[in-house]
C-alpha cells in the first residue's frame, strides 16, 4: 500500500540501483553535489539519473521510501549561478540513503555510525554525511558505502 506523498526541498537521484537523497538547508549545494555525482556516475559508466531537483514527492511503499517529481520539473535540475539545465531522469525510485550537510570541525566532525534521520511522516533513511563544496562527491559516498552503483 502506497501513503500519501510529501513534498520535500530535496534533490534525488539514483546511482546504479542505489537511490540517493539530498536534503539540507537552502544554499548547501543539494543540486550541485547531486549533479557530480551524476557526472562522476556516468564516467565511471554507471547507471544514474535524476529523480527530482528541489521538490520531490516522498512516500513510504512496502516498507521502502519512494521518491518522486512533480510533473511541472521533471528531468530539470537548477544548478545555482548556472541556471535550469535537463537531465535523464525516471519517474520516481527507492531511496536508500539520504545524504545531509557534515561538519568539518566540533563534535559533529565523525558523524555517529548508523545514524537515521527521519524525513516526514514517519519516513527515515541511513545518513552518510558529506561537506559541500567536495570536489568528488561520488568517490567519497563510496568510500562510506561501496555498494552505491551496485
Amino acid at each position: 500500500m502506497t501513503e500519501a506523498a510529501f513534498n520535500i526541498h530535496a534533490t534525488a537521484i539514483v546511482v546504479g540501483k542505489t537511490g540517493l537523497l539530498f536534503s539540507g538547508p537552502s544554499g548547501w549545494g543539494k543540486s550541485m553535489l547531486a549533479f557530480t555525482c551524476m557526472t562522476e556516475a556516468r564516467r565511471l559508466g554507471l547507471f544514474t539519473a535524476l529523480v527530482a531537483d528541489d521538490q520531490v514527492l516522498l512516500s513510504g511503499e512496502a516498507g521502502a521510501v519512494i521518491a518522486a517529481c512533480p510533473p511541472s520539473i521533471t528531468g530539470l535540475m537548477e544548478l545555482r549561478g548556472t541556471g535550469i539545465v535537463h537531465q535523464e531522469h525516471i519517474p520516481r525510485a527507492a531511496m536508500h540513503y539520504g545524504v545531509f550537510p557534515g561538519s568539518a570541525t566540533g563534535e559533529t566532525r565523525v558523524p555517529p555510525e548508523g545514524e537515521m534521520v527521519s524525513l516526514a511522516a514517519g519516513l527515515s533513511l541511513p545518513a552518510l554525511r558529506l561537506l559541500a563544496g567536495v570536489s568528488s562527491p561520488l568517490a567519497v559516498l563510496m568510500a562510506k558505502v561501496p555498494d552505491i552503483g551496485r
